[in-house]
């Protein structure tokens, strides 16, 4: 029978799963410092857009080239971000988040200040306890990324016709279906950057990783919130 000391200490970790360990910790800070000035300048261009503006701005053809323009833009951010600067694909996920305030400000017109902050509030709490959840998780979450890709080509056509239809029931539908995909998006593609990280990574790579990530969770905080 093998001598076992339930009291003996465990083996101290050694210096390369320390180092791993501190530099996942700065990388998921970056993204999440990227992702909170992201937000932030969403809610800064929405509210100073409605200022200026005044409801004119939904009934304007402008208002067409401002909710096209933002996807147009992660679309080039997602095919050239291997051949650009960390500097440039910053400067351009920040650029896309104020585009996206912009066309966002028309919320102001349909709803009062203080729902619009109970809802931020909202999406924020549920955000941050299923993001934590999907850092945390042991559960391996890959067999979840097709189910909620489909589903998010499901909300995005449903949408789309929707837009002729306008149907209030098929509207809430989307919304709570929309619910369901965003939050289970917000934790797989958690645990997914989570992965990305690799400790051999150069500052350009790791940089890059780290606003890519950024934009994915800054997209399913909005659309939470949306």
């Amino acid at each position: 029978m093998s001598n076992y000391d339930g009291n003996a200490p465990a083996a101290p970790l050694s210096a390369n799963a320390i180092a791993i360990d501190v530099g996942l910790r700065a990388f998921m800070l970056r993204v999440y410092n990227y992702m909170a000035v992201g937000v932030g300048l969403t809610g800064v261009a929405a509210f100073l857009t409605y200022q200026v503006t005044g409801p004119e701005l939904l009934q304007s053809p402008l208002m067409w080239v401002l909710m096209l323009a933002p996807l147009a833009l992660v679309f080039f951010i997602s095919a050239r971000i291997n051949t650009m600067s960390v500097e440039a694909v910053r400067g351009l996920f920040f650029l896309y988040a104020a585009l996206v305030g912009i066309s966002l400000s028309t919320i102001f017109h349909i709803y009062t200040e203080s729902s619009i902050t109970r809802v931020f509030f909202v999406s924020a709490a549920a955000f941050g306890a299923l993001s934590i959840w999907g850092y945390s998780t042991q559960r391996n979450l890959s067999g979840f990324g097709t189910f909620l890709f489909m589903g998010l080509i499901g909300v995005i056509i449903a949408s789309l016709v929707n837009l002729f239809l306008r149907s209030s029931g098929l509207d809430w539908m989307i919304s709570v279906v929309g619910v369901g995909v965003f939050a289970g998006l917000t934790a797989y593609d958690t645990k997914r950057i989570k992965e990305m990280y690799d400790g051999s990574d150069d500052a350009t790579s790791n940089g890059r990783k780290a606003v890519i990530g950024a934009l994915s969770l800054y997209l399913n905080f909005i659309n939470l919130f949306i």
